[in-house]
């Protein structure tokens, strides 16, 4: 039942996400008070993210090492600079600057990693390259935000590594080990997650789009725009770098897909903690927009490219 709730919710993510942004648009007053607990939700979403990893997954660090560090690599230098890019040539107000740079500096989204198996890509790539670059997310997130967004406001990398450690770091290290020490248990568990996970990131939707009501009528158009430039080019340049390398395709499909789709959970809860609820609004469309493009070009690529799945380009 669970495994049939949960493969239900990831089908229809999008329908609930759509949906649930809407309620919190037109009915804030039932989400506004979710906003405080942002950083739990987003915990226990982590926390099942390392239920679902072993130490066996990071094997393929030693086994393609190129593919994984040109996935990492490209992750935290085209999506950030990109960032910076849009923010500088659209002459973005400083709260919604600070948050398209910060979803740009997040790590790559779990969701990739479905959609990138739905792409016929490399699969166990995208769920290396996602940890990796979520493991390496409480070092370089704050230093390149810091790097990149105090040209519009304040950016405190110290109180943004102490929150995403707290946030991403121990919450999945939590889940590795528990997954390592009680596998045959958590197995039963585990198969609850993508419903736990699906019901927390609808919910995080909801209580920014609360939060945010005249902020999305004011400027909500603009920010779709940027968002929707920032996942479009994030997911070209990536498969530009991959082919650039001469990667197998299939590689290529996975960086395309890790460095276009971000965590923008964590950076909605990130910038509602550091900057102010506008800024989040950046993190909540991305949230939207990457789980329809990314389906889209999933579909695209499954359908036109037939065996390519083992064809080196």
């Amino acid at each position: 039942m669970l495994e049939k709730a949960g493969r239900f919710a990831g089908n229809t993510f999008v329908f609930w996400i759509l949906l649930f942004a809407l309620l919190g648009y037109f009915f804030p007053k039932n989400f506004i008070g979710i906003t405080p607990y942002i950083p739990v939700l987003l915990g226990v979403i982590m926390f099942g993210m390392g239920l679902t990893l072993t130490f066996k997954d990071f094997q393929a660090i030693f086994k393609s090492p190129k593919s994984v560090i040109t996935g990492v690599l490209a992750q935290f230098t085209i999506m950030p600079s990109l960032a910076w890019i849009l923010a500088y040539a659209f002459r973005l107000p400083p709260e919604v600057a600070a948050g398209v740079i910060l979803v740009g500096c997040c790590p790559g989204g779990t969701a990739s990693n479905v959609i990138t198996y739905l792409a016929r890509g490399n699969t166990a790539l995208s769920v290396t390259v996602t940890s990796c670059s979520t493991l390496l997310a409480p070092l370089l997130t704050p230093l390149l935000t810091f790097l990149l967004a105090s040209k519009w406001l304040s950016v405190s990398a110290s109180g943004m590594f102490i929150s995403i450690a707290q946030i991403v770091l121990i919450p999945i290290i939590m889940g590795i080990i528990v997954n390592t020490l009680l596998k045959r248990r958590v197995k039963k568990y585990a198969q609850a997650m993508p419903l736990i996970s699906v019901a927390g990131i609808v919910i995080v939707i909801a209580a920014i789009a609360a939060g945010n009501t005249e902020n999305i009528a004011a400027s909500g158009l603009l920010v779709f725009l940027i968002v929707v430039l920032h996942n479009a080019l994030g997911l070209l340049l990536g498969f530009i770098a991959g082919k650039l390398l001469k990667l197998p395709f299939p590689d290529q499909k996975a960086i395309s897909i890790e460095v276009g789709m971000q965590n923008s959970g964590l950076g909605a809860a990130l910038a509602t903690a550091h900057f102010s609820p506008i800024a989040a609004l950046p993190s909540a469309i991305f949230s939207i927009w990457h789980n329809i493009s990314g389906p889209l070009l999933a579909t695209w690529w499954s359908r036109t490219e037939k065996g390519d799945d083992i064809a080196p380009h």
